[in-house]
């Protein structure tokens, strides 16, 4: 017994050195990457992810060295060695595929990338890397990966006429990830299920849209495909707001003409939504009107959803500079009884 213990001693004291001197460096390394990043958001998501994995990796580095110190039986001490390795293959891809997703999901919430980062996309990144990660893990184990390959796929033949439904829903939300018909944020009307709305997020199987409501419509992602699609901010999120304004015949259109463009002009600034590039322009329709002069003015808004503001205020300005400017209102239409 006490062979044995003193057999045992150094890799013990070798296994606690190592491991103690791999954790101040790790502790060393952390403190020197916040200072060097200024601990920014992305930053800290990294760190957050990689604290406890890296605090395995440290004690397995003890556990190497004190396995190669001990005088262990071969067949024993290969067995332990493929033990330690496919646990950390295990902790760095689970750690590699939790940090590309939060990295992902952070740059998207800052607009960081040029394309909308949907559910469907971050999936995919985390599951590539646990598919690789996978087939690393294998490999180390000694299990031939290619009969693995030949067999998923025969098996996936039967699976994919299985699950026909939603495969085509897995397939459409990769086209609109690639072709970008609509993305994350952006505003859409589909004609096929009569939804308009602000896109929450593509997933692998349905898209989420938000209503003017507030409530969430989930549509499949095939429906989506199949639709005719109305996106108001691609590639522009701008639009043109047109105001129609009726007058009477007696007034005078060049005076309306003015009123109507220093109130649009002045608008600016002060009505949430409203543009002053491009510059507003009022126009008097074609033709004339039973009862009335009818202009149109058109000024832009930011977005589809500021359109109704803007509409909404200038309204109110365009009356009451009107009424004060003395301008006359067309008159009701009254229908005279003509006697028989």
């Amino acid at each position: 017994m006490r062979a044995m213990w003193s057999r045992l001693f150094w890799p013990i004291v070798a296994l606690v050195m190592v491991s103690v001197a791999a954790l101040l460096f790790r502790h060393a390394l952390v403190a020197g990457f916040r200072r060097w990043t200024g601990h920014r958001n992305e930053d800290s998501l990294f760190l957050q992810a990689v604290r406890v994995p890296s605090m395995l990796w440290c004690i397995v580095l003890g556990l190497f060295v004190a396995i190669a110190m001990a005088d262990l039986p071969p067949q024993l001490a290969a067995q332990i060695k493929i033990v330690l390795e496919s646990a950390i293959i295990l902790s760095v891809t689970i750690t590699v595929a939790g940090v590309l997703g939060s990295l992902v999901a952070a740059a998207s919430e800052r607009r960081a990338l040029a394309l909308g980062v949907t559910g469907l996309f971050r999936t995919a990144v985390r599951l590539s890397v646990l598919v690789i990660g996978g087939l690393v893990l294998l490999s180390s184990l000694g299990i031939a990966i290619t009969p693995l390959l030949t067999a998923l796929g025969v098996g996936g033949l039967a699976i994919a006429l299985a699950l026909q439904d939603t495969l085509a829903n897995l397939f459409a939300g990769i086209h609109l990830l690639a072709d970008r018909p609509i993305r994350v944020g952006d505003y859409v009307r589909l004609s096929v299920e009569n939804v308009e709305g602000r896109v929450l997020d593509v997933g692998w199987r349905s898209t989420r849209i938000r209503l003017l409501q507030n409530n969430v419509v989930v549509v499949p992602n095939k429906r989506v495909a199949e639709s005719v699609i109305t996106n108001f901010d691609l590639d522009e999120a701008r639009m043109a707001v047109s105001i129609r304004v009726g007058v009477a015949y007696e007034a005078d259109p060049d005076l309306v003409e003015r009123v109507l463009l220093e109130e649009a002009s002045g608008a600016v600034g002060h009505v949430p939504g409203l543009l002053g590039e491009p510059a507003p322009v009022v126009r008097l329709i074609p033709g004339f009107g039973d009862y009335s002069l009818d202009f149109t003015l058109t000024c832009h808004a930011r977005g589809f959803v500021d359109q109704f503001i803007v509409q909404h205020e200038l309204r109110k300005r365009i009356l009451k500079r009107l009424r004060a400017e003395g301008v006359p209102l067309p008159a009701a239409n009254l229908m005279r009884r003509v006697p028989s």
